[in-house]
């Protein structure tokens, strides 16, 4: 049975809702700061353990403009001032006494840097400053 490949259907960022996956957007990468790993203690010995490499980035379009945690190999990608096309991205909540949204790409998705666009990103939007209430809704 063959497989037939639909157009993805770009998003913007006002559009982003908690909790939501399967997006596609261009976006321009309006700052990336890398994180310093933690240091783990091991016993006697204060070693770093290998962990991953993680920047987080503020990344938007002209409607707005939400974090992006990039990382290993896409730390590389998305630089500042770069453009780029994220597939199947998603939204991840984040909990600091909130919870607030984060963009991320897994291995499902895919960063593609693109040509430049003309558009300046909204940074008066920021949907990583909102702040989410977890509710439990009981079940009937």
């Amino acid at each position: 049975m063959a497989r037939t490949l639909t157009k993805p259907v770009f998003v913007k960022v006002d559009q982003l809702k908690p909790g939501t996956k399967g997006h596609t957007l261009i976006v321009k990468v309006v700052e990336s700061n890398p994180v310093k790993p933690a240091i783990r203690k091991t016993g006697s010995l204060t070693q770093p353990i290998r962990s991953p490499r993680i920047a987080e980035c503020l990344i938007g379009d002209d409607t707005g403009c939400i974090l992006f945690t990039a990382r290993n190999d896409q730390v590389d990608l998305m630089r500042t001032g770069a453009t780029v096309i994220l597939r199947n991205a998603k939204i991840d909540m984040f909990k600091d006494t909130y919870h607030t949204m984060r963009m991320a790409v897994d291995k499902w998705g895919l960063i593609e840097v693109t040509d430049p666009v003309s558009f300046e990103v909204n940074r008066e939007n920021n949907l990583s400053l909102v702040e989410y209430e977890l509710v439990t809704v009981p079940d009937e």
